[in-house]
């Protein structure tokens, strides 16, 4: 795995969290999911330029450790910690091949995290590393592709996002390609693991309690743009989350 892919994209990474179903689907949604981080040791796995670091230090978590394999990331991320600073910490780092940490963490959390693994293999050793970093029984929480996404439905350009089936199935699941709206677009390919690859993998991690939690709009958003706009996306919704516990 490589983190050149997100090292072109660096800062202009945090414009995703303004598009329409990033801003009133995925963020709302999955902090809600998380819930009360107060007090509570968070790691933050594909942490991106921070986002949620920032956003668990925020609502008073004791201690946030970022990691991500792209350095690009990761200096993105240093840099808006060191001008609004928060008491987060990042590394870079390889899922896959992750370090061991003295403290076992309260919480763990991935977003997008499985979707550029080469191989099942590096699915299920990446699920061992995060179940071997948490404390028993804290809880791990993923935000990830939908894996029963029907490509043929209608777009999802007005989300700001597009999601295409490149046609090819892997071990893992189906390749595709997703475009964030941004200006310029920003385009990438990814292999979101099938529901049985993820489940499995988890399981032979030692998680349990695997609960799959649709992704609902959030209130703000039907207000903003109406029930009728967000219709498409009900019927077809391209992202999913779920939770289970160490």
């Amino acid at each position: 795995m490589s983190g050149q892919l997100y090292d072109e994209i660096g800062e202009a990474f945090e414009g995703f969290k303004t598009l329409p179903l990033a801003r009133y689907g995925e963020v709302p949604g999955f902090l809600s999911l998380v819930g009360d981080v107060k007090g509570r040791s968070v790691l933050d796995l594909a942490s991106g330029t921070g986002f949620y670091s920032r956003e668990f230090k925020r609502r008073g978590a004791s201690h946030v450790l970022g990691v991500d394999i792209s350095s690009a990331m990761v200096e993105a991320a240093v840099a808006l910690e060191e001008s609004n600073p928060l008491g987060v910490h990042y590394e870079v780092g390889d899922v896959a091949e992750l370090r061991s940490f003295e403290q076992p963490f309260d919480i763990a959390v991935a977003v997008q995290l499985f979707n550029y693994a080469d191989d099942v293999a590096t699915i299920e050793r990446m699920c061992r590393v995060v179940h071997r970093s948490v404390a028993e029984g804290a809880e791990f929480f993923v935000f990830t592709q939908n894996p029963d996404l029907r490509f043929d439905g209608p777009s999802l350009a007005k989300y700001g996002f597009l999601c295409e089936s490149l046609g090819e199935e892997t071990e893992i699941g189906p390749r595709v390609r997703i475009t964030a709206l941004l200006d310029p677009p920003i385009s990438f390919v990814a292999n979101p693991p099938s529901r049985e690859v993820l489940e499995q993998s988890l399981r032979a991690a030692g998680f349990r309690e695997i609960t799959w939690v649709p992704l609902e709009i959030s209130d703000a958003g039907v207000r903003e743009h109406g029930k009728e706009f967000w219709a498409d996306y009900a019927a077809n919704p391209p992202l999913t989350m779920l939770r289970c516990r160490a």
